[in-house]
């Protein structure tokens, strides 16, 4: 029962955005995924997808992605990236899901889940103060995912050898390497795993990865993964 994790698929099954405009490593993109998911992962093992999933900007309108991740091999726990403008209540996703029968998918929205002795917190993130640009527009943005993010961890039920990991679309510091109030709370809940994705092509160069005051954290974006999910929990 091994966690997997990869975002920012950018699909477009009902939608015309070709992603090969972003470059060549996105060629055959979803082929090249799904072969390399239905390689590593099995029906017992979860994968975690923080965020940017599908360009549809209506739920309906992304019947035909959430169709193709749930044909795809174990459970997936989506949450939120700042091109997911088909997200919308918790209430209207659980019954999509219901109705459709994506039994496959859960999403993760103020909320935490248990798989085996790991409890999956997190939310979006946002840009960090002191970026360029960061406006007061963003800062509100900002101090409410701060709170998401709380309660998502607060949710956690977490026991005595547990392995508690957050998964946040954005990236958790900025290019300059200055870590943001995120990394307070997960410092704070003991957070073992940090995972992220956001980040393509430049702006890779600077990503973070490695471990920071003895947190894991590690970068997921499906191009950077080269779209091979990553196993971070054997």
């Amino acid at each position: 029962m091994a966690i997997f994790a990869i975002s920012d698929l950018h699909l477009a099954l009902s939608v015309n955005k070709p992603m090969d405009i972003f470059g060549a490593g996105w060629t055959n993109y979803m082929e090249r995924l799904q072969t390399k998911w239905e390689e590593l992962v099995s029906e017992e093992d979860t994968v975690l997808m923080p965020g940017d999933i599908s360009w549809a900007t209506y739920l309906e309108d992304a019947y035909e992605d959430f169709k193709f991740i749930h044909n795809l091999p174990g459970q997936k726990i989506i949450s939120k990236g700042n091109h997911d403008y088909w997200w919308t209540t918790a209430s209207k996703l659980k019954s999509f899901i219901n109705e459709k029968g994506f039994t496959s998918i859960k999403f993760l929205h103020n909320n935490s889940y248990r798989v085996g002795n790991n409890v999956i917190c997190g939310t979006r993130g946002w840009n960090i103060p002191g970026d360029d640009g960061f406006s007061q527009e963003d800062k509100k943005i900002y101090e409410r995912e701060l709170n998401r993010l709380e309660l998502s961890l607060r949710s956690a039920e977490v026991r005595a050898g547990d392995r508690l990991i957050v998964a946040m679309h954005f990236p958790i510091c900025n290019s300059r390497g200055v870590f943001s109030d995120f990394f307070k709370i997960i410092k704070k809940y003991r957070v073992n795993i940090f995972i992220y994705g956001h980040l393509h092509s430049e702006a890779l160069d600077n990503a973070f990865e490695g471990f920071k005051d003895g947190i894991e954290i590690r970068l997921v974006s499906a191009d950077h993964l080269k779209f091979v999910p990553l196993k971070i929990v054997d």
